[in-house]
């Protein structure tokens, strides 16, 4: 039985969540449609421009975004020191890029003499809309539903365009969102629709790459494309915000993995493996097991074994998911 999302999602332990969202039946609705012969491709480009958009209204962040024909793959980072640094206005501002205002928070904006119990009222519902701005449930909803009305009004149909739920699961530590990272980037690839990470369309790897490229001097904090968060290096007490990893480091290793999938043969895995792996503390065949197979081998939260042992204790679940999986591939 699905758990409510409240249980999946432990800020205290972790800010990082990857989430999907697949059409209904899986249907081609956003790629090429052999039967009708239509091609939908141009629906992938609404789901990251409007990722991104939202990117810029909560306080969250763009990790990774992979958009396929019948689903999509993003990793996000919850920030909710942003959040809780946003003064009243500020949540007002952000919030009506959303949705239309209560008329007494109208009346607040516009300055209009207000009793004390409306100016609670108002109070109360910026509280309310802050929480929900570094929600991910109102993220990804806030995301879909706009997708949904616009393909059903080009398409002249109502009904379902996403399946019920959208999937999410908490990456614990480095090592799952490395892994994880490499997983969504590299989807194309293990679909045969690309070679090369830079070739994959529609995913944040290709836009990373070619930020790279026009870096000429090629420095340790290269700009980084437009929504997405950026790298941060190691970890270290002056690291800025960002992803703990250093940019360098992980485009060679989402370039090394690909090849080493593109390559499908026993025994083919390079012995020159990005040094990434060895800080992470990775064996190689491991982790090309778990950047092809990363949903099928891990339900729900992933992590070391000490840490999903401490989510699960808090959550107060009879069982630890994924243990043994976590046991054998990422310990």
């Amino acid at each position: 039985m699905p758990k409510p999302r409240k249980t999946l999602v432990l800020l205290d332990q972790t800010p990082y969540y990857h989430c999907v969202s697949r059409c209904v039946r899986r249907a081609f609705l956003c790629g090429f449609d052999t039967l009708s012969g239509k091609s939908y491709e141009h629906r992938r480009q609404w789901i990251i421009d409007r990722m991104k958009l939202l990117a810029e209204i909560f306080a969250i962040d763009i990790c990774a975004y992979t958009v396929m024909s019948n689903h999509y793959h993003v990793i996000l980072h919850v920030d909710t020191q942003t959040a809780t640094s946003w003064s009243e206005q500020q949540v007002i501002d952000r919030w009506q890029h959303l949705f239309s205002l209560p008329v007494i928070v109208q009346r607040y904006l516009a300055r209009e003499p207000l009793s004390r119990v409306e100016r609670d009222a108002v109070t109360e519902l910026t509280t309310k809309w802050r929480m929900r701005l570094q929600e991910i449930s109102w993220f990804m909803r806030c995301l879909n539903e706009p997708i949904a009305r616009q393909a059903n009004q080009e398409d002249g149909c109502t009904g379902r365009y996403w399946e019920g739920r959208f999937k999410s699961q908490a990456l614990l530590d480095e090592k799952a969102l490395a892994a994880c990272m490499a997983y969504v980037d590299l989807n194309p690839i293990r679909a045969g629709l690309a070679e090369t990470p830079e070739q994959s369309e529609y995913t944040s790897i290709n836009e990373r790459v070619h930020q790279f490229k026009k870096n000429s001097d090629h420095s340790e904090r290269p700009s980084t494309p437009d929504g997405l968060l950026p790298f941060a290096g190691y970890p270290r007490e002056d690291r800025p915000k960002g992803i703990p990893f250093r940019l360098k480091d992980y485009l060679q290793l989402v370039d090394w993995t690909g090849r080493a999938i593109l390559e499908n043969k026993r025994g083919s895995i390079s012995q020159h493996a990005p040094p990434i792996l060895d800080r992470l503390q990775l064996d190689t065949k491991h982790w090309l097991y778990i950047t092809q197979h990363f949903e099928s081998r891990f339900k729900g939260m992933v992590g070391a074994c000490h840490a999903l042992k401490a989510a699960c204790k808090k959550l107060n679940f009879r069982r630890t998911p994924n243990l043994g999986a976590v046991s054998e591939l990422l310990n």
